[in-house]
């Protein structure tokens, strides 16, 4: 495999880090940082001025606002220069565009952007019918995750939501890859992992589905029941719904003993 040529890398998947050709860029002021994630995730993407300000300050930015902001500007090229022994050209990394700045894409790598790749090839192995490499692409993406994202970022109402859906996406690929080692039969060895997830997240209905069937498999059947009913007592008490038709269906076939839930093959 051919080396990234881009010499920026940052990692979002847990602790802020950026490293310019693998020497330690440091930022330690917590707004700098701020700007700094709101940059990493939109490289190649101008980030405007006010979206900065929301982050930032919100409703109330100082009358300074736009002094300070470029001085946290200045301060991040100051920063990747001194990372690169001085030399003014890594200034060049970050852009000053028409409202807004940017970090160029030639020049930085995310682990995000690795996660999302792999997450992207695990889809289309699962959609081709190849089990195996769609569970070791997901696996992939998951193992560059060394914590909650930009775990210790303080956050404004941008990098909330951004942060947010960084960890759905990452509920997204844990789910596939656990559907995945389903279909090859796998269910023993799922069993401490699906519980433990089952029991961090209460009313998600593909991993207890995910659940149910894997006890089932592993000669559980009681216990896949009650995994069931969890789940319908934190729906009814939490949100006032039943679980869904497939996940009644589920627990209709496992009553019945279907045959079609046993792993074939």
């Amino acid at each position: 495999m051919n080396r990234d040529p881009r010499p920026l890398s940052i990692g979002l998947l847990g602790p802020l880090s950026l490293r310019l050709n693998q020497t330690p860029v440091r930022t330690s002021a917590p707004k700098q940082r701020q700007v700094l994630a709101v940059l990493a995730l939109n490289v190649g993407r101008v980030v405007t001025v006010p979206t900065l300000i929301e982050e930032l300050w919100a409703d109330s930015p100082p009358r300074s606002y736009a002094t300070t902001l470029q001085t946290y500007i200045l301060q991040l090229r100051n920063a990747l220069a001194a990372a690169n022994s001085g030399d003014p050209d890594a200034r060049q990394m970050l852009s000053t565009h028409h409202n807004g700045y940017l970090l160029e894409e030639d020049a930085c790598r995310t682990d995000v952007e690795v996660f999302d790749r792999h997450v992207r090839a695990g889809r289309g192995a699962a959609e081709a019918g190849d089990h195996r490499l769609a569970s070791e692409e997901f696996n992939r993406a998951l193992q560059l995750w060394r914590g909650p994202a930009l775990v210790d970022v303080r956050m404004g109402r941008v990098l909330e939501i951004e942060a947010a859906s960084l960890e759905e996406s990452r509920l997204g690929a844990l789910e596939r890859r656990i559907e995945a080692d389903l279909a090859l039969g796998r269910h023993a060895d799922l069993l401490g992992e699906l519980t433990l997830v089952a029991a961090r997240n209460p009313m998600n209905e593909n991993l207890c589905a995910f659940l149910m069937t894997a006890l089932y498999r592993a000669g559980h059947v009681g216990r896949s029941l009650q995994a069931f009913h969890r789940l319908r007592s934190v729906l009814n008490r939490e949100l006032g719904v039943e679980p869904c038709p497939r996940l009644q269906r589920l627990q209709a076939a496992i009553l019945s003993g279907d045959p079609a839930l046993v792993l074939q093959g």
